[in-house]
């Protein structure tokens, strides 16, 4: 018998880490459970570049793409969240399940808001890590704290 723990993603804010833009957490103890047998994989790409407390963070479409502005300087980190998103793929190339923030800029999975240069919301989409997470894992359902534990 094997003693490799599979190993699972999971938006580190879920973990009770205190990484969201607000300074806060959104801890769900049901997930902790679920996945103590696994090999947990805390994940932000934004903590580690914008810091705990930040300004916050909005998908707006422009031109027919998606990018990430900040809400208050409205200056676009597409590029910085991507490299970071990017990085921490590399170091984690193998994984068997992934569990994200539903409705975040980053990590929401078709939960996500896309605004128009107007701050209007122009329909629910998947966040910057969401989509790249999708184009690297392509063999793993992306799941969210509602519903993490559907196969």
């Amino acid at each position: 018998m094997s003693s490799v723990k599979k190993k699972v993603i999971i938006s580190a804010c879920l973990l009770g880490e205190y990484c969201r833009y607000d300074g806060k957490t959104k801890k769900y103890a049901s997930i902790l459970e679920h996945y103590k047998e696994w090999e947990i994989i805390p994940f932000c790409p934004e903590a580690p570049v914008f810091g705990t407390p930040r300004e916050r963070i909005s998908v707006v479409e422009v031109n027919g793409k998606k990018k990430i502005f900040t809400d208050e300087t409205n200056r676009d980190v597409t590029k910085l969240l991507s490299d970071e998103i990017n990085s921490f793929i590399e170091q984690n190339e193998e994984v068997d399940a992934i569990v994200l923030k539903s409705k975040s800029p980053s990590c929401g999975y078709k939960t996500t808001p896309v605004l128009n240069s107007k701050k209007e919301i122009l329909g629910y989409e998947s966040g910057i890590a969401a989509d790249i997470f999708q184009t690297h894992y392509k063999s793993i359902k992306i799941k969210d704290e509602l519903n993490f534990s559907e196969f």
